[in-house]
């Protein structure tokens, strides 16, 4: 039994077994460091803060949130190593570049500390540094899997807004969205930074530059929202054919309006949520889920948006 629902059935059931009998076991000493490579301006990160604090009241235990303010990666290894010796039982991590972090979160393990690795990274290099687990999104997959979607929707040629660019997973979004459409990267994709005028004024040169572009794809609400801003200024929005990784209140708006046609969701909520669980309930009882958890992706629709706009930005 390997699919998602099964694997969130039994996170579901862990949930709830430390309230079976609160006296079975203690969460005395339980401390776990949540440390991404997020900068302090990207607001998506909301969501995995609240599931973070939902999982860590559920649990009871004590859970904080670290992350380099500016996004640099060699910070964030070292907030790592500052993790690790602060007396962490438990350190949830994201894996954004192996080259920079598989160091630091080795160290940790050796130290003793339980890792997983949760919404960046592979279940592969998940295994190579000594974690336990991996949960989140394989950004290669999502983005095939994207892209042969918009093959089939007519799509041919593409602009990538990779307002990352130096997470190889953000790369790997755009890669995949070009492998599924059959076609190369090449200048598809552009370095858009972080900076929204910057976006949405490389997004407007790009499309006047090649106005023969079918599709645009941004990587989340900070390549999103500028995006939206763009095209209405341009006049392409809901004539170009748009899709997004990951949600928040633009976007959701976008996608209800038409102006986007789909958006990828990761569920990142499951990201900090299930990692907080499941070391709780494995430092308590000794148990563990067998397989890694794929959070995503699911991709949502206009069809779709129920509980998707109720929650947008909080918990989707």
């Amino acid at each position: 039994m390997t699919n998602l629902t099964t694997k969130l059935v039994l996170a579901t059931a862990l949930v709830a077994a430390p309230f079976l009998s609160a006296t079975t076991a203690s969460a005395e000493g339980e401390k776990y460091v949540l440390v991404s490579h997020a900068p302090d301006s990207d607001s998506w990160w909301n969501t995995i803060k609240n599931g973070l604090a939902l999982a860590a009241e559920q649990m009871d235990v004590e859970v904080e949130y670290r992350n380099p303010p500016t996004g640099d990666l060699a910070d964030m290894a070292r907030i790592i190593d500052q993790a690790a010796a602060s007396g962490a039982t438990g350190i949830i991590t994201t894996l954004a570049d192996y080259s920079v972090l598989s160091g630091p979160i080795r160290n940790a393990v050796d130290q003793g500390i339980d890792v997983i690795i949760m919404n960046s990274g592979t279940p592969e290099q998940a295994r190579e540094v000594g974690a336990l687990m991996y949960v989140g999104q394989p950004e290669y997959d999502a983005g095939y899997a994207a892209g042969i979607r918009a093959k089939g929707d007519g799509v041919e040629s593409f602009l990538c807004v990779n307002h990352y660019i130096s997470s190889p997973s953000s790369t790997e979004r755009c890669q995949g969205f070009a492998d599924g459409l059959g076609v190369e990267l090449g200048n598809q994709m552009i370095d858009s930074g972080q900076d929204p005028s910057e976006v949405k004024n490389r997004v407007m040169a790009y499309l006047s530059a090649n106005p023969d572009t079918d599709a645009v794809l941004t990587l989340g609400p900070n390549s999103a929202d500028p995006t939206l801003l763009a095209l209405e200024e341009n006049g392409m929005a809901g004539d170009i054919y748009f899709g997004t990784f990951d949600l928040g209140e633009d976007i959701v708006k976008g996608i209800k309006a038409g102006v986007i046609n789909w958006g990828i969701d990761q569920q990142p909520f499951l990201q900090a949520y299930l990692p907080v669980v499941i070391l709780a309930n494995y430092h308590r009882y000794g148990v563990l889920p067998g397989n890694n958890i794929n959070s995503g992706p699911g991709f949502v629709t206009k069809d779709a948006l129920e509980l998707v706009e109720k929650y947008a930005g909080e918990f989707r």
